[in-house]
């Protein structure tokens, strides 16, 4: 039978009060007295109820993580780097996944505020507004960090995608390429990082004088890009040299068809992709990409939700904007002579 917390305060000879003033650290307790208790949850192997606990103290020292695919590589980046900062500052987290259903993501939302969780991260590649909604209501802190769409709360951590885009696209102009052709992902591109990457690829090409070309696609799905094969192949047939695909799932599965359309990449046509989880690095050739640090998406996020937890009147910093790495490797052909 567990041991009480009525059992620790009777064998350290002191009240229960003393006891829990000695585990919750909420107010001095002489060091003899300390000494007992200590030693009598030792040898009772007492563990505190910690819903209990977190009544009395507020803190539960726990942050409830919902995904909405754990099994994808970048929930398990930004995860990482969630669970290890959290750790860290000895916060355990609680997870998830919701598997892209909106109201599963919901009930966890209210599943969580019942375990007294200080803070909630939500990764995810969907936006429902209705869970918005509801942690806003809630006003647990949390951080939303979005694959796809563009969230406008101050404390989210995001990319800087135009910047990197505009780098991507200027580095396949330094290696000779003129005619250069986007494929991005059209749906909610209002609303999606996607505009992002749009908007920094025709600046380089506008910058240069360069004629712009764009592919549309409804997402990164195989079936998806299956519907813009022959779009694919009347761009290339029309004296396109390179890909910019927004994605790396993308151009991926573009490579795929080239091949089997009996091209080489990057000897017929250049392909660059977006994203560069570790899965890039399988794939022959080695695709050159803009490479994300998710785990870095993660960690700043953690980081910036147990400040908030830490100092709730702090007023919200500017939206922190990390860096991109553009990999170049052996998917680009220069034509420079």
């Amino acid at each position: 039978m567990a041991s009480t917390i009525k059992d620790v305060a009777k064998m350290a000879d002191v009240s229960i009060s003393t006891v829990s003033r000695v585990i919750n650290d909420s107010k001095p307790v002489s060091p003899e007295a300390k000494r007992r208790v200590l030693h009598a949850i030792e040898v009772l192997d007492y563990r505190p109820n910690e819903v209990a606990r977190s009544l009395v103290t507020k803190k539960s020292n726990i942050i409830g993580v919902i995904v909405d695919d754990i099994g994808s590589a970048y929930a398990s980046k930004v995860l990482r780097g969630v669970e290890e900062v959290g750790r860290m500052y000895n916060y355990d987290i609680l997870l998830s996944s919701s598997y892209g259903d909106p109201e599963i993501e919901l009930k966890f939302a209210k599943l969580f505020a019942q375990k007294q969780v200080e803070g909630i991260i939500l990764i995810s590649a969907v936006l429902n507004q209705k869970l918005m909604y509801k942690l806003e209501e809630s006003r647990i802190p949390y951080i939303n960090i979005n694959r796809f769409y563009d969230i406008e709360e101050n404390l989210t951590v995001r990319i800087d995608y135009e910047k990197a885009s505009y780098d991507m696209t200027k580095y396949l102009i330094e290696q000779g390429h003129e005619n250069i052709a986007a494929v991005v992902i059209q749906k909610d591109i209002d609303r999606t990082e996607e505009k992002y990457k749009l908007n920094g690829y025709k600046k380089a090409m506008k910058e240069e004088k360069l004629q712009d070309n764009i592919v549309y696609t409804m997402g990164i799905k195989e079936n998806d890009i299956e519907e813009i094969f022959e779009k694919i192949d009347e761009t290339i047939n029309s004296g396109i040299t390179a890909l910019f695909c927004s994605q790396d799932e993308i151009a991926i599965h573009i490579i795929n068809h080239l091949v089997d359309k009996g091209l080489k990449v990057p000897q017929d046509v250049s392909v660059t992709g977006f994203g560069g989880t570790d899965l890039m690095d399988i794939y022959r050739p080695r695709l050159t990409t803009a490479k994300i640090s998710y785990y870095d998406i993660g960690a700043v996020a953690i980081r910036r939700i147990l400040k908030r937890i830490e100092n709730k009147e702090v007023i919200d910093e500017e939206r922190i904007s990390l860096p991109v790495q553009i990999l170049k490797r052996d998917s680009v052909k220069s034509l420079k002579k």
